[in-house]
């Protein structure tokens, strides 16, 4: 809960992307491993999902617990709603079925599943959390960059 948020990655790079959603709301099944712990706990993918979406001010820890607390009396989706908003505001998304707060309070597991697939398929890894995607970007922005190129000068 202590670390500090690491933002040097291209993010404009990243969330510049348009268009519709990359998978449908009931497409659950097209990352079991996901949909299992989502099914079992969604607290955890929903806690994924927010360490990204906010860009590592808040942990995945964090948010999970106050999801888990939230549940507990029945207002989950009330919070979990505004970060679906948050995602489709950062990749232009529309708003497909309906209203974020109605997707989240009559199907709030496809939902978060559904949240967990697009910022998958638009190139970051929730499970990694964000310090880990920072770095993988940091990487492969080294990888990328051509050396710098010198003219040919005189040699003695």
């Amino acid at each position: 809960m202590g670390q500090q948020p690491a933002h040097a990655a291209p993010v404009a790079a990243v969330f510049s992307a348009a268009g519709p959603w990359s998978t449908g709301l009931c497409g659950c099944f097209e990352d079991t491993s996901n949909c299992c712990v989502t099914c079992c706990c969604p607290c955890i993918t929903f806690g994924r999902n927010v360490e990204i979406i906010d860009k590592g001010t808040t942990s995945c820890a964090q948010a999970g617990i106050i999801y888990y607390c939230l549940a507990h009396v029945g207002c989950a989706s009330c919070y979990s709603c505004t970060y679906r908003s948050k995602l489709r505001a950062y990749f232009n998304l529309s708003e497909d079925p309906c209203n974020d707060c109605l997707v989240h309070c009559f199907c709030l597991p496809c939902a978060v599943c559904q949240e967990y697939r697009e910022l998958k398929n638009r190139g970051l890894d929730p499970s990694h959390g964000w310090i880990a995607n920072v770095e993988r970007w940091n990487q492969l922005a080294v990888r990328t960059t051509a050396p710098p190129t010198f003219e040919a000068g005189m040699y003695r």
